[in-house]
């Protein structure tokens, strides 16, 4: 009898074994996807690089990670490179090929880099009250009067100057103004003075900040913002009065 017993115990301690092995991993994807839909929202987001205007900072098909908690609660930085959504006139909605239906689930809940056409990513130069021209006499950009040594910036051989247009700019309040790595080959600030933005970007319009290069692994890197570029830029306070008016 007792011999007996044990025999019919051992089978349903097996099936209690795979059913809690199964419960188990049922809960451990669940909290995985909700960690990951959770972090999607409030933290960190991931973008698919479709264009080389940031080149060669971020190039064609980069996967980046970008920090949600840009510029709120922390403020956005001179030289930080941020995603936002486009103000209107800026994208060609064309390049970017439609994800597939199992793409668009996982970019939902956080698990692929979103692809939709409606984000661009940029490098901020100019943040509120900042007076940003283009050139000095060496072809420099320039923040309240502070001339820019660009180390990021591509400038196609056999041109001189950080931008192939002269601009001349104070920022709003609560705005940037942004121009691409790829300094002939960026629709950024300069090119959408003509739009209702004025090719400034709203703080409200920023998603985040690039933090991280995640994708292909062979160019895993961070994501420089360059302080030293600006440390010698004064306070928009300091510019003398007359650089305060558009």
């Amino acid at each position: 009898m007792s011999h007996a017993g044990a025999s019919t115990a051992a089978p349903r301690r097996k099936g209690r074994g795979l059913l809690g092995f199964l419960r188990d991993l049922v809960v451990i994807v669940v909290v995985a996807f909700l960690i990951s839909f959770l972090l999607k929202t409030f933290l960190v987001r991931s973008f698919y690089i479709p264009s080389g205007s940031m080149m060669h900072t971020l190039e064609v098909q980069d996967k980046i990670l970008v920090n949600q908690l840009v510029p709120q609660p922390f403020g956005v930085s001179r030289g930080d490179v941020v995603v936002f959504k486009d103000p209107g006139g800026w994208l060609n909605l064309a390049t970017v090929p439609d994800p597939s239906p199992v793409e668009k689930v996982l970019q939902a809940i956080g698990l692929a880099a979103d692809t939709s056409a409606e984000y661009v990513v940029k490098r901020v130069i100019g943040i509120g009250g900042d007076h940003v021209v283009c050139c000095d006499a060496e072809g420099r950009v320039t923040v309240n009067d502070a001339p820019l040594d660009e180390p990021y910036a591509v400038i196609p051989e056999g041109e001189t100057r950080a931008s192939a247009i002269d601009f001349d700019v104070v920022v709003p309040e609560h705005s940037v103004w942004v121009m691409g790595d790829n300094r002939y080959s960026s629709k950024d600030s300069r090119y959408n003075q003509d739009q209702p933005g004025r090719g400034f970007v709203s703080e409200d319009e920023i998603v985040g900040r690039a933090f991280l290069i995640n994708w292909p692994l062979s160019r895993l890197s961070w994501i420089g913002s360059y302080p030293e570029v600006f440390a010698e830029v004064p306070d928009p306070e300091t510019t003398p009065v007359e650089h305060g008016a558009e």
